[in-house]
Order: C-alpha cells, then sequence, then structure tokens
C-alpha cells in the first residue's frame, strides 16, 4: 500500500509542535480528531466570505451559505450510501442523535412493560439514554453481556429477545476494547422478530467504510469530530420509515410547516427533527472533511491504523506487568490496559510531561470498567496520522516512567 505519512501530516499544522519541550505524540484520536487545514479554512472562509442563517433569508449570503449546507447532506448520503437525503438529520452529535431516538422512537412505540437489549460495552450515551425512557414510560432495559476477550456473546441475544423486545442498542466499535461487533449479525437477528436496532458508529464511522443499506439498520449515529471535522455537529440515519412515523424531538424553527394557536404542522424530513439554527459554519467544515476522508480513502486509513495497532500490540506485549482490555481478532485501532504497581492517572500525567498524550480514567464506560472490576485504564488510539516512530517514543516514554516507580 502506498501511503503517504508525510503528506498527510503536513495538513495538520497541530501536530507539529512542542509541549513541555518535547515533540508532541497524539495518541488520543479516539476522544477527538484533530482537524486538518482544510476544515479550519473552511470555517474560516464561511464567516469571512458568506455567513447567513440558511433556509431564511433571501439574500446572496443565506443562499450560498442555505447551498453549501445542503450539499453537505449529499455527500453524507453518498459517504454512507443511505437511500434517501430525507434519512440524514443532523444534529450535535452522536450523543444527541442517540438521545433524539430514545425521545422519539420511544414516545411512539415504548409501553409500560416493554424491553429494550443495551449491551454491556456501550459509551454511557447509549446506555443512559435509554435507561431514562425506559424509565418514562415503565419499560425495562436488558443487558447483552461480552466476554473477558471483548466479545459480544450474540450467542444469547435470540435468548434475550422476547415479545416485549422493541429495540436493540450496541455499538459499531468499542470505545474502550476496540472490538468490531457483528452488527449485520446482531441486525439480521432482530429484525427476524421484528425489533429495531439503533447503531452507535461514532468510533466505527472512522474506520470502516460505511454502507446503512447493505447493513440494512434502521438507525445509526457518528459525530463530525472523531471524523477530522469540527465539534458540535453529527448525524443521525435513521430508516424512511421511522423517522416518517417518529413525533419531533424539539420544537421550534425549522421543524415547523405553519403554525397557529389551533395547531402546528411539522416540516417533512428531514427537517422535521432540526429545530433552530444549526451550527452552519461547522457543518460546512464538516463537509470538508469528509472530501478530505474520501480523498485519502478509508481503507487505505483503516489498513494504516491496523499496521500500527499489529506494531504497538506486539511491542506492548513485552512491558512487564501489563494488562490488557479488548483482546478480539481484528479489533479496531484502540489499545486499552494498565500497568501493575502504576495508578493510571499517575502513568498518563507522565507520559503527558514527556509529550504523550493518551486518556485515562473509566472512558465513559462504566459497565466495561465493572466488567474488568477497575475504576480506570489508560487508553492509545490511532488515526490517519500517527507514525511507528511516535509509537517508539511512547514506549520509551512508557518504560521510562515504569522505571521511576
Amino acid at each position: 500500500m502506498t501511503y503517504d505519512i508525510d503528506k498527510i501530516r503536513s495538513n495538520f499544522p497541530i501536530l507539529h509542535q512542542e509541549v513541555y519541550n518535547k515533540p508532541l505524540v497524539y495518541l488520543d484520536t479516539a476522544a477527538s480528531a484533530q482537524k486538518p487545514v482544510q476544515v479550519l479554512m473552511k470555517l474560516e472562509q464561511l464567516h469571512n466570505e458568506y455567513y447567513g442563517n440558511i433556509h431564511r433569508g433571501a439574500h446572496f449570503m443565506a443562499d450560498k451559505a442555505t447551498v453549501e449546507f445542503e450539499e453537505v447532506r449529499n455527500k453524507i448520503q453518498a459517504f454512507i450510501n443511505a437511500k434517501s437525503r430525507k434519512e440524514i438529520i443532523f444534529t450535535k452529535g452522536a450523543t444527541e442523535s442517540m438521545n433524539l431516538v430514545a425521545s422519539s422512537f420511544c414516545e411512539k412505540y415504548l409501553n409500560k412493560g416493554d424491553e429494550i437489549i443495551v449491551s454491556e460495552m456501550e459509551h454511557h450515551s447509549n446506555i443512559v439514554p435509554w435507561q431514562m425512557a425506559a424509565q418514562r414510560y415503565g419499560a425495562k432495559v436488558v443487558k447483552l453481556s461480552f466476554n473477558d476477550t471483548g466479545i459480544l456473546e450474540i450467542e444469547k441475544l435470540s435468548e434475550l429477545i422476547s415479545e416485549k423486545t422493541k429495540l436493540i442498542a450496541v455499538n459499531h466499535v468499542s470505545n474502550v476494547l476496540g472490538t468490531v461487533n457483528p452488527i449485520e449479525e446482531i441486525i439480521a437477528i432482530a429484525h427476524k422478530n421484528n425489533v429495531a436496532v439503533m447503531i452507535d458508529g461514532a468510533q466505527a464511522a472512522p474506520h470502516i467504510k460505511l454502507d446503512v443499506q447493505k447493513l440494512d439498520v434502521d438507525f445509526y449515529a457518528f459525530s463530525a469530530h472523531k471524523l477530522y471535522g469540527p465539534n458540535g455537529v453529527g448525524v443521525l440515519y435513521g430508516k424512511e420509515k421511522w423517522l416518517s412515523e417518529m413525533p419531533p424531538y424539539q420544537g421550534g424553527g425549522q421543524m415547523i410547516s405553519e403554525v397557529s394557536f389551533e395547531g402546528t404542522t411539522y416540516n417533512e424530513l428531514p427537517y422535521k427533527f432540526e429545530a433552530g439554527t444549526p451550527n452552519i459554519s461547522s457543518l460546512a467544515a464538516f463537509g470538508a472533511a469528509i472530501d478530505f476522508l474520501i480523498e485519502i480513502g478509508i481503507e487505505n486509513i483503516a489498513e494504516w491504523e491496523h499496521e500500527l495497532l499489529d506494531y504497538a500490540t506486539s511491542k506492548l506485549k513485552d512491558v512487564e506487568g501489563i494488562k490488557f482490555y479488548g483482546e478480539a481478532p481484528g479489533k479496531s485501532g484502540v489499545i486499552s490496559f494498565n500497568i501493575e504497581g502504576i495508578h493510571f492517572y499517575d502513568l498518563g500525567m507522565l507520559l503527558d510531561k514527556m509529550g504523550v498524550a493518551v486518556r485515562t480514567g473509566h472512558l465513559c464506560a462504566d459497565t466495561v470498567m465493572a466488567h474488568y472490576n477497575m475504576q480506570g485504564c489508560i487508553r492509545i488510539s490511532f488515526g490517519m496520522y500517527n507514525t511507528k516512530n511516535e509509537i517508539d517514543v511512547f514506549l520509551a516514554a512508557l518504560n521510562k516512567v515504569r522505571m521511576m516507580f
């Protein structure tokens, strides 16, 4: 594979700096990816040249901003191969996307005594909204467990599904374990039982080429900032058949057709779920991020990240006292671990002083921490811009910390 890492890194000015007089090694892309210059320039361009409120104005700048805004919807439709642009809902991020479904889907379909199946390896964003909905409607959240290797116990799914099951919520890729879940199999089992499926794709979208029609998924959520785009914007994909029946999530602005004190009629899809003025400039910049990803190729990025993952894993296995969390075959580009005798916060802070940025703590996944009976861990995660030399720097810093203890 021809992968010009130097050319790719040249697009990320933030990486070419020192912290604490050490060259920056950024190994926290799973938390948030850095932004290429193309994204930063688009943010600046829109504000400098043609900012205007979309869908409303009768002037040049509003028209131009509206056209660009809607063109991003078309890009995302193509990026995930959605059947219709009506199925692309803009949100504040994957978290709001899942809250939207938990609110609107459950208002329409969830009744007292019903059940929602949620996997044990979820980010809090794909657990708490379902718990809130279950409490609101007198329903129940049922756990789908994973084993110590980090593999979901899919063989138990059919037993968990009952006539009361309305929805299954699971991530595509675990933010802690790196497990790539067999969501096609999960969706097939669910649909055989007339159950809808909500997929948290925040960790998958930057690494896996998506085809929501092939997956036959009902709902799929992801965030721009994981895809080298800006903060504060994201996407909910939903099948039109569901979105048409679900009530609006919020009221006001673009989601209305007509308002009177006798009643309100709602706008058509996708606008029914897009109340208020959106994050116009960030969504335009998200379009630039999508263009950048397509230019490099998701498959090429994934191949490079797997090479980094294999390299780092083989080196870390030689570290005395290390314990890994998540060793599923074919996992994605994160490694979570602890070192015996060193608290994860101490390790993270000392690595930072050596210029290495990692994630520490419960990683917004308390149920995963509870599974392994731990309070937290260290996570390193890779992006398109990381190198084997950076992994070597991280390993040298890690060994230096070990010597301190």
